[in-house]
């Protein structure tokens, strides 16, 4: 099980997430949550007046994103990075995106080829 990563992908360019959970299937990733997201700027931008200098300094940015979650073989993390660069663009461009992963020590209810 120490093999196993959570990663953690925020695509701030929604038009490319087709494309992209295909080119995670062809890597064999087995299955991904999706969940619409915000980031934080926005928020404050927004609700919060005393912060609304801030929607100045993220004018650039998207509003929304999209946050995918899946559990992977750490060998995964890796190839996942560069289909998410060949596509969205290089993360080290800023309003690209995000990659983040997180050790994995218990899951339950995976296919147990998802395992391996």
């Amino acid at each position: 099980m120490s093999n196993m990563k959570l990663i953690v992908v925020i695509l701030n360019k929604e038009e490319h997430l087709d494309e992209l959970l295909e080119g995670f299937v062809e890597l064999d990733v087995r299955g991904a949550t999706i969940i619409d997201s915000v980031g934080m700027g926005q928020i404050i931008a927004h609700d919060v007046p005393v912060f609304g200098g801030i929607s100045s300094l993220i004018s650039g940015a998207r509003p929304y994103n999209k946050a995918i979650l899946s559990v992977v073989n750490k060998d995964q993390v890796e190839p996942i990075t560069k289909v998410f660069e060949q596509i969205c663009g290089s993360l080290d461009e800023p309003g690209t995106g995000l990659i983040f992963t997180v050790p994995v020590d218990f899951v339950k209810g995976m296919r147990k080829e998802s395992l391996s």
